[in-house]
C-alpha cells in the first residue's frame, strides 16, 4: 500500500494542475471575446515598424484565446519614446494593449534621457520578431561612397525622435569619427525621410533597417540603385551586402569597439513589442505565447515574405535578460555614446 500512495498523490497532483490550466484557459478565453486589443507603433504608417505590426495584427487574433479583434493604432512621437511612456505610466495593464517600439528606446535610460520614463526591467517585454541591420545611405548626387569620407567631405541626414536609429546613430558615429555629419531631426519616420531624401532636403539617412529597404526602398539594392551604402552596423556583415563596410571593422581603439558593440545591441531584438508594467503574469504569458505560436504560423511566414520582412524570433524572456547584461556595460564606454549622441 505504502508504494501507492505517491501514485496516487502524483494522479490527484496531475488531475488538480491540468483542471487549474483548463480553468486559466477559459478565463482567458472569457477575458478576450468580443475584446478589441490595440496593437500601437510608435512610428507613422507606412514605415519598417508599421509594416510588421500590421502584418503581426493580421495573424495574431487566431492564436490569442477567444479570437479577439486586433487594431493597430499609430503613436508617432520622439522616435517612440511618446509612446513607450503611454506604456509605462498610463495605458490599461489588462492585456488590452501592447505595443511596438523603437529597438533603441530600451537603451535611453541608461543613456541618461531625462524624458525616458520608464524602467525597462518593469515593463513586460514581450517578444521580438526580427533582428537587423542598419544601413547608412547617402544620394548618388551627394558624392558620398563611404563613411570616413566624411572626415573631409560633408552631408546631412534625416532623422526622427531622439530615440530613434535614424537620429542618435549617426550623431554617435559621427562623434566617435570626428565626421562632418549632420543629423537634422523631427521628422515623424523613416518614411518621411525618404521623402525628404527625394526633395533634396537631406543628403541620406543613417539608421535605415535593412528589413525596411527589403520592405519599402527595395531599388536601393539594385544594381542602378540611386544610393550609395556608405556603411552597415551590425555584429557581422549581412548576406546582401559583402562590401559595405562594417563599422565595427572602423574602429581604432578598444573603446570605440566597445561603443559600436553598444550601439549594435539594439538590431539583436530590432522590432520589440512591450506591454505595460503590473500586467497579471498569466494575462502576459498569454500574450508572450501568442506572438510565438504567430510567428511560427505558416499564414503569417507566407505574407511576411511576401513583403520581404525577415523573421527571427526572439522571446520576451531573452529580451528581458539580454537588457539587464547590457545594463552592467562599463560606465566609460556609455559615456562615449552618451556624449556623442547628446
Amino acid at each position: 500500500m505504502k508504494l501507492r500512495i505517491p501514485a496516487l498523490a502524483s494522479l490527484a497532483i496531475g488531475c488538480f494542475m491540468s483542471a487549474a490550466t483548463v480553468a486559466d484557459e477559459a478565463s482567458e478565453r472569457s477575458f478576450y471575446e468580443n475584446q478589441t486589443v490595440e496593437l500601437m507603433v510608435g512610428f507613422s504608417p507606412g514605415g519598417g515598424y508599421d509594416t510588421y505590426a500590421r502584418t503581426l495584427a493580421r495573424h495574431l487574433p487566431k492564436h490569442l484565446p477567444g479570437n479577439p479583434n486586433v487594431v493597430v493604432r499609430n503613436v508617432p512621437g520622439a522616435g517612440s519614446l511618446v509612446l513607450m511612456n503611454q506604456i509605462a505610466n498610463s495605458l490599461p495593464k489588462d492585456g488590452t494593449v501592447f505595443g511596438l517600439v523603437n529597438s533603441g528606446i530600451p537603451f535611453e535610460p541608461m543613456f541618461g534621457n531625462k524624458q525616458a520614463k520608464f524602467n525597462v526591467q518593469e515593463v513586460n517585454w514581450v517578444g521580438s520578431i526580427a533582428n537587423d541591420t542598419v544601413l547608412g545611405v547617402a544620394n548618388v548626387e551627394s558624392g558620398v561612397e563611404h563613411l570616413m569620407e566624411l572626415r573631409e567631405k560633408r552631408m546631412t541626414m534625416g532623422g526622427s525622435g531622439a530615440g530613434s536609429s535614424t537620429n542618435f546613430m549617426p550623431r554617435v558615429l559621427a562623434d566617435l569619427f570626428d565626421l562632418n555629419l549632420t543629423v537634422i531631426a523631427g521628422y515623424p519616420g523613416s518614411t518621411d525621410i525618404v521623402l525628404a531624401m527625394q526633395r533634396g532636403e537631406v543628403d541620406g539617412i543613417g539608421g535605415q533597417f535593412m528589413s525596411t529597404i527589403l520592405t519599402r526602398s527595395p531599388e536601393w539594392l539594385a544594381e542602378d540603385r540611386p544610393v550609395n551604402h556608405i556603411y552597415q552596423l551590425s555584429m557581422e556583415k549581412h548576406e546582401l551586402l559583402p562590401d559595405v563596410d562594417l563599422v565595427r571593422d572602423m574602429a581604432e581603439t578598444e573603446d570605440q569597439r566597445l561603443a559600436v558593440d553598444l550601439l549594435a545591441a539594439s538590431l539583436m531584438f530590432a522590432r520589440p513589442f512591450v506591454a505595460p508594467p503590473g500586467l497579471d503574469p498569466e494575462r502576459l504569458q498569454t500574450l508572450r505565447t501568442a506572438i510565438e505560436h504567430t510567428v511560427q504560423d505558416p499564414g503569417f511566414l507566407a505574407d511576411a515574405e511576401r513583403q520581404g520582412l525577415p523573421v527571427n524570433f526572439g522571446s520576451g524572456e531573452e529580451m528581458h535578460a539580454f537588457f539587464a547584461k547590457i545594463e552592467q556595460t562599463p560606465p566609460h564606454v556609455v559615456e562615449i555614446v552618451v556624449s556623442a549622441k547628446n
